[in-house]
């Protein structure tokens, strides 16, 4: 078996571990018959819980893991258990025996580990979390989204960079368009490591697939595939439209329960909410991707069913199928040495947030 097939994965991250870990990798077995899993936890609950599958239990491979890091572990305190289900999965991507990591659990201790763990890919200065959202026009990326609150010109870059290519494999789109999150759209807005980044990627060979500069509101508008930013500001623009979609749904919810009125609306219009309810779905976006690594690595939510955690396999295993990190190293090679170079530096360490 090949190890660009297998994905790793951590069954005792999330709140309903082991058994909507399970459910949802028997859910993406039975889509993508060729996918292996390696699992590692605790065998004495997954095995009873695999043996009741029917496709997974022949397209994988239990390893039993001691430990669990749990939700409100530090980074740290991670680090030093060396026979976890999450580092141990990780060790996995390390020694080769599989492609990629997946993890409901602990965010900020997935992060730490796969960052020391698998290390950067070459070329690449700094990894930023990604992940998709809804939009008018369709799904749109976003990076980084709480990796990095300090970086410079050339992480975005990067940024953008890794952004393009992963609308074009997971999106399926050929020419992904990308702009650089900044409080206005005129060209002079900004500070200058935002206007330096945008100087090189207009001269890059990426150059026509770059909008320019793109406001908070142009995210949901669909202004561009791919949005690129500063881990801070994505992070607070993120939980920022989660809150909103949340509220949104709160709203419908007592407009249609308002009165008998309101409830016969809500009959007449039942088909179109539907329709809006699995566009909104959180399940269809779940799993945050972490690129730039030696090795796929997704957070899929901690709070999600087998539904959203079988979606978010697909996800890494779509990047796995089409090489994501060779694709990288070729739009690394792509760049104008001269055009990197040029970039202004920061050697600031970045920061990391769960």
């Amino acid at each position: 078996m090949s190890p660009c097939h297998i994905l790793a994965v951590d069954a005792m991250g999330g709140d309903a571990a082991p058994e909507a870990i399970i459910a949802g990798l028997e859910i993406a077995a039975e889509r993508q018959p060729l996918a292996r899993f390696l699992i590692f936890g605790d065998e004495a609950r997954i095995a009873p819980l695999l043996a009741k599958t029917k496709r997974l239990k022949n397209q994988s491979t239990l390893r039993h893991a001691g430990d669990v890091v749990t939700g409100d572990m530090r980074p740290t305190a991670a680090l030093r258990l060396r026979d976890s289900s999450m580092r141990r999965a990780i060790d996995a991507v390390l020694n080769d025996e599989a492609a990629g990591v997946i993890s409901a659990g602990n965010t900020g201790a997935l992060l730490a580990l796969s960052k020391i763990v698998l290390k950067t890919l070459k070329g690449i200065d700094r990894p930023a979390m990604a992940a998709i959202g809804p939009s008018a026009k369709g799904d749109v990326v976003m990076l980084d989204l709480g990796l990095n609150v300090v970086y410079d010109a050339r992480n975005l870059v990067e940024f953008a960079l890794m952004g393009e290519i992963f609308a074009r494999i997971v999106l399926g789109l050929p020419r992904p368009s990308f702009g650089l999150l900044n409080i206005g759209s005129e060209e002079g807005k900004g500070d200058e490591i935002l206007r330096a980044a945008a100087a090189s990627l207009r001269e890059s060979p990426i150059g026509g697939q770059f909008y320019g500069f793109i406001e908070g509101h142009d995210i949901a508008a669909g202004t561009v595939d791919v949005v690129v930013t500063d881990g801070f500001t994505g992070n607070v623009a993120l939980k920022t439209g989660e809150g909103a979609l949340k509220l949104v749904g709160d709203l419908l919810k007592r407009v249609f329960n308002s009165g008998p009125l309101a409830k016969a609306g809500y009959v007449l219009a039942r088909g179109g909410l539907k329709r809006l309810r699995e566009w909104l779905d959180p399940r269809r976006y779940n799993g945050a991707m972490l690129l730039g690594l030696n090795g796929v690595v997704v957070k899929s939510h901690g709070g999600t069913d087998a539904e959203g955690f079988a979606h978010a396999v697909d996800v890494a295993l779509d990047m796995i199928s089409n090489d994501f990190n060779s694709r990288i190293a070729e739009g690394l090679a792509a760049m104008d040495s001269a055009i990197l170079s040029a970039i202004p530096g920061d050697t600031s360490e970045a920061s990391t947030h769960g």
